[in-house]
């Protein structure tokens, strides 16, 4: 089991995953970090299921489970476990670690709480980022317009229908 030492901020940022537009921790990965097996993790949650609402925790469906196994090697026991995961959230994740009461899985959370924050605060930044491309985008194809509005314009100027040139001397009558 890894000691306070051991865990790092890089660490648990690597266990966190996007499941059901949620950012999660997966059981295994809670109870390794917080030093405890898995069964007994389970278990102390199962006993004080009234502390976790939906957003807490919620439990991973088989479809979930198994596009889980298929894209991380390290969950390759999962693949033939009949019991599904559960996924806790970062509120989760912290009352876990009230519910076990040890020292370790208290000391723990502070890491687990700021791995959430960098990535709300990471996610924030690219949102704002993308905003800002989008509305760049928008801006350079409006301009795209506009010029090509220009160029029209100008091209019609240059293009000026000529007027008939009158002729010298008399004109004729054309006879039909």
């Amino acid at each position: 089991m890894p000691s306070t030492k051991l865990v790092t901020l890089p660490h648990v940022e690597k266990v966190i995953f996007f499941i059901r537009g949620e950012k999660v921790i997966l059981d295994t990965d809670l109870a390794t970090l917080y030093g405890v097996k898995t069964k007994v993790l389970n278990q102390a949650i199962k006993r004080n299921r009234h502390r976790f609402p939906d957003d807490f925790l919620f439990q991973l469906s088989m479809p979930e489970k198994i596009e889980l196994v298929t894209i991380c090697d390290r969950f390759s026991k999962l693949k033939h476990s009949t019991s599904l995961p559960y996924a806790f959230t970062e509120y989760g994740a912290i009352m876990a670690a009230t519910v076990l009461n040890t020292k370790l899985a208290i000391e723990v959370s502070v890491f687990v709480i700021r791995a959430f924050v960098k990535l709300r605060e990471t996610l924030s930044a690219h949102t704002q980022i993308a905003k800002k491309l989008n509305l760049l985008e928008n801006k350079v194809v409006n301009h795209d317009v506009q010029i090509k509005a220009l160029f029209d314009a100008i091209r019609a100027l240059m293009e000026l229908p000529q007027k008939k040139k009158r002729m010298i001397g008399f004109e004729r009558e054309k006879e039909f």
